[in-house]
């Protein structure tokens, strides 16, 4: 006898973009209820088809909540489009974050589920966004699709470049998705099925899904991966890669022998439903597993990256020749770039060499000078910097807007503001702001920053001191005390977690509750290896080598200081966060 389909109701919610996303949610039969399990459909699909998984996992007792992504079902917009990958995986955590008070649970409370393509923007998520959820089920996650054209992603990739947006209809038929004949058809004939997807998404696929595997480690988050045996859409080897990376104690892999892509529509399904069905019965009953961050910067596979980036290849490896190639020309032609040449004398790392970045003017020794400039400030990470400095003055005027709105004194300080051009863009026409106080180690950092608030006729408004940014007891002592505390690419300058402490301690000591901290992260950067074997820092000149700390453990030195994460920004690389935390109350 087929069990009767769960009744489910149906909602939007909005976006920060101002777009709205339709969703489903099954309640829960007891009231009060915990659980709740958020699914994400497969590419091309939407909420509907995930009813089965509801049913047949005969949870009575957990919510369930799925939605239509952009481009998907009943979500308004165009066929199979998001502006970018990056948005989507945010679109992710905002609507966990919906259901969350939707349900009126903790995030702890939360167990995703997800496929395919969903399955990849819910491991972004995880590794991007660090949310505190109690774990995840991947099944058949699509971190590698399999192209059957030869060089068809570069061919693609070419042809947006001289096109510019275009659409790629799916070659995947009903058939290649399972062996069940009733997901075949319906697969073939429901008309919310999206068969085509924007050619900007399917690349952006690609390139975070290799982030993502490359730095799975990054990952501490309860676990299980669900790889189809016989799957025609996406490649294993990836999923396999990616798990082998992990690094919560908890997390376990099942390879499904002869099922298909549609991994949680195959016809033995009950195979795959009871080994997630078990899983997740087991996290709910246990306590949120916490990993253990205490050593994270002696011993981890970020420690164990920034230590060998402190050996250099060997000189006469062809390694070793490419990169003194680099640094020659560097030295030498790239000094014509005004970028370049200030980046060496001041620091690539100085708050000179940012507040060049952030001008974005290319300056140089005639036409050569200039267009070497250019490239050199469209290199990547000068890009996501960027994208950073707009981040933040977004997310300093939400914590201004918080702290008006909870009644509280709007008092700033910039522990490491270099020369404060990102602050002074994003308060100097602030209403209400009562104090902005500006700090920096560096005498011309002062110096510059001091001039630029004269230039600006803000020298009544604004005050520019030297200040150590690692000197607890002077944090702690700031008067006026601060409501909102700002802290811009420092931390991730230095390895050593005792000196964030350091840092985060005074801060915690300074800020009331309810006060704010915005903080910025570095969890990921393609260029670790450039920047340390051909760049000099600030320190003396000595070469500039990052430790990346993933953004769970960033957050965590955060939480343990006393502050609770409550938002977070992240540019379309994948490499600089900014997050907003709020002060608990002491004790």
């Amino acid at each position: 006898m087929t069990q009767p389909s769960r009744e489910y109701q149906e909602g939007t919610f909005a976006t920060s973009d101002g777009a709205t996303l339709y969703f489903r949610h099954w309640p829960a039969a007891e009231s009060g209820s915990r659980k709740v399990i958020v699914l994400f459909h497969r590419g091309h699909e939407h909420s509907g088809r995930l009813q089965h998984v509801v049913d047949e996992l005969m949870m009575p007792d957990t919510h369930f909540y799925a939605w239509d992504a952009r481009g998907h079902g009943h979500t308004p917009g165009d066929r199979g489009y998001s502006p970018s990958l990056a948005r989507s995986v945010l679109d992710v955590d905002e609507f966990v974050r919906f259901v969350a008070r939707d349900a009126q649970v903790g995030l702890e409370d939360i167990v995703a589920v997800a496929q395919s393509v969903g399955a990849v923007l819910v491991a972004t998520w995880v590794h991007d966004y660090a949310p505190k959820i109690r774990g995840m089920v991947l099944a058949s996650p699509a971190f590698k699709v399999k192209l059957y054209v030869p060089f068809a992603r570069a061919g693609l990739g070419l042809m947006q470049r001289i096109r510019g947006l275009f659409y790629v209809n799916s070659y995947v038929k009903g058939k290649f998705l399972s062996h069940d004949p009733q997901r075949i058809a319906s697969f073939e004939q429901d008309p919310l099925i999206t068969r085509q997807i924007a050619v900007n998404i399917l690349l952006d696929l690609y390139k975070t899904a290799e982030r993502i595997v490359s730095d799975s480690a990054a990952i501490t988050l309860p676990t299980q991966l669900l790889i189809s045996g016989d799957d025609f859409v996406v490649h294993a080897k990836p999923q396999k890669q990616f798990y082998a990376g992990l690094r919560s104690a908890i997390k376990e892999q099942h390879i499904l022998p002869g099922f298909y892509h549609d991994t949680l529509g195959e016809k033995d399904r009950q195979l795959a439903f009871d080994k997630m069905k078990n899983f997740i019965d087991r996290l709910y009953t246990t306590a949120p597993y916490v990993f253990d961050y205490g050593q994270e910067d002696r011993w981890s596979p970020s420690a164990d990256a920034f230590r060998e980036l402190q050996a250099p290849p060997n000189s006469r490896s062809p390694q070793g020749l490419f990169y003194a190639a680099m640094r020659y020309g560097m030295k030498t032609i790239g000094r014509q770039s005004s970028g370049m040449r200030l980046g060496y004398e001041t620091g690539f790392d100085s708050g000179s060499t940012l507040d060049y970045v952030y001008r974005n003017r290319p300056e140089g020794n005639g036409i050569l000078g200039r267009v070497i400039d250019r490239q050199y400030l469209n290199s990547i990470g000068w890009r996501g910097i960027r994208i950073r400095k707009e981040n933040l003055q977004r997310m300093i005027s939400t914590a201004v807007a918080q702290l008006q709105q909870g009644n509280l004194p709007v008092r700033v300080v910039d522990i490491a503001a270099g020369h404060g051009r990102y602050v002074l863009d994003a308060l100097e026409h602030q209403p209400g702001v009562d104090s902005i106080l500006l700090r920096d180690y560096s005498d011309l950092n002062v110096e510059k920053g001091q001039a630029m608030i004269a230039e600006r006729g803000l020298s009544e408004r604004v005050q520019f001191r030297h200040g150590n940014a690692f000197d607890t007891e002077s944090l702690a002592a700031l008067d006026p005390a601060p409501t909102l505390g700002i802290v811009s690419g420092l931390y991730e300058l230095f390895p050593d977690n005792a000196l964030i402490k350091a840092s985060l301690a005074g801060l915690a000591a300074a800020i009331p509750p309810g006060g704010v901290l915005v903080y910025t992260g570095q969890p990921w950067h393609p260029q670790l290896k450039t920047i340390a074997w051909t760049l000099t820092s600030h320190q003396n000149g000595m070469p500039w080598i990052m430790r990346v700390r993933s953004q769970k453990e960033m957050d965590t030195l955060v939480e343990e200081a006393g502050f609770e994460k409550r938002q977070q920004a992240i540019d379309e690389f994948g490499i600089f966060t900014v997050s907003l935390a709020v002060r608990k109350p002491h004790g």
